[in-house]
């Protein structure tokens, strides 16, 4: 892990990016990873854990995980899920959290790197059953600045409302390809392409 921790550093050093906030101060959060816009959030997301010598785990889909990208994916925490089979995936991954004494879930909340309407809800009915907060996660390539918001969100059931307060965090936040981001039509005017 140090290893990685030194090479995380100079990818860091050399691309320009730096990291923002800090790692949230609970032992179980799912965080969320947004916008997710394009494959290279996955390479940044694993140099900027890696600079912070913090591991982590995500759910990606089965496909990504073959022979020989699978090995690499399990080595930076990827975990699995089919979704071509009808099982309760909230339960299953509430209950991976409830197992451990400590992890951060990450969720790429947009589900895709292309345009969608809406997040997927996933990530909050996760953190609900698990009984766990909710971190903010990011990667904003205007500023080459990826990290965390130091703020907690604890469910409080009303999906609607907390994610309308969620989501004003990340109205300054722009991807790669801003006009895949899920909020681009609702903060639009606020993000510049570049």
């Amino acid at each position: 892990m140090f290893l990685l921790k030194i090479l995380g550093k100079f990818l860091l050093f050399l691309s320009g990016w730096k990291i923002v906030g800090k790692i949230p101060p609970v032992p179980k959060t799912v965080m969320i990873a947004a916008p997710h816009t394009s494959n290279w959030d996955f390479y940044y997301t694993m140099v900027i854990f890696s600079a912070l010598g913090v591991k982590i785990n995500f759910l990606g889909k089965k496909s990504l995980f073959r022979f020989p990208l699978g090995l690499l994916m399990r080595f930076f925490g990827g975990i699995p899920i089919d979704r071509s089979k009808s099982n309760n995936f909230v339960s299953t991954a509430a209950e991976m959290i409830k197992q451990r004494e400590k992890i951060i879930l990450l969720v790429p909340v947009e589900g895709t790197r292309a345009y969608t309407e809406q997040w997927k809800s996933g990530f909050y009915y996760i953190a609900k059953e698990a009984g766990v907060p909710i971190s903010l996660g990011f990667l904003d390539y205007a500023k080459k600045e990826g990290g965390f918001f130091e703020v907690l969100f604890y469910p409080t059931g009303n999906y609607v409302e907390d994610l309308e307060k969620i989501q004003l965090y990340y109205k300054d936040v722009q991807g790669k390809y801003p006009q895949n981001s899920t909020l681009y039509k609702k903060f639009g005017s606020k993000i510049m392409f570049w």
